[in-house]
């Protein structure tokens, strides 16, 4: 489908949780220290940051995947945050809820790792 974009997402369980508890349908709010939210374009990128960071910091990490509106994610720019095949968006915290507003179907688990 043209007019939304798959995206992923890296997340430990306590994120996961709070997921889960809006019934797949949100991310949470950003913690304070976090002014940023970071959805990822390819599966390859949110593995490697749930594996490499997530598993170290809590002893699991997930990959979530979701799908966007195109028209709410063509304001933003894709940011290459290292090597070619390390994209993602920058979304300010204060935009989270919109861009939860703009999700099309639920946030699903595609992968855990311990």
């Amino acid at each position: 489908m043209d007019d939304v974009v798959e995206l992923w997402r890296p997340t430990g369980p306590e994120e996961l949780a709070l997921v889960e508890a809006s019934g797949w349908s949100a991310w949470p709010p950003r913690l304070p220290e976090q002014p940023i939210f970071y959805p990822v374009l390819n599966e390859e990128y949110a593995t490697k940051i749930a594996r490499e960071w997530n598993v170290p910091q809590s002893g699991v990490g997930y990959v979530t995947r979701f799908q966007v509106r195109r028209e709410f994610l063509d304001r933003y720019e894709v940011q290459q945050a290292g090597g070619q095949t390390i994209l993602e968006y920058w979304i300010p915290a204060e935009d989270l809820d919109e861009f939860n507003d703009n999700l099309v179907g639920p946030i699903e688990v595609t992968a855990e790792y311990r």
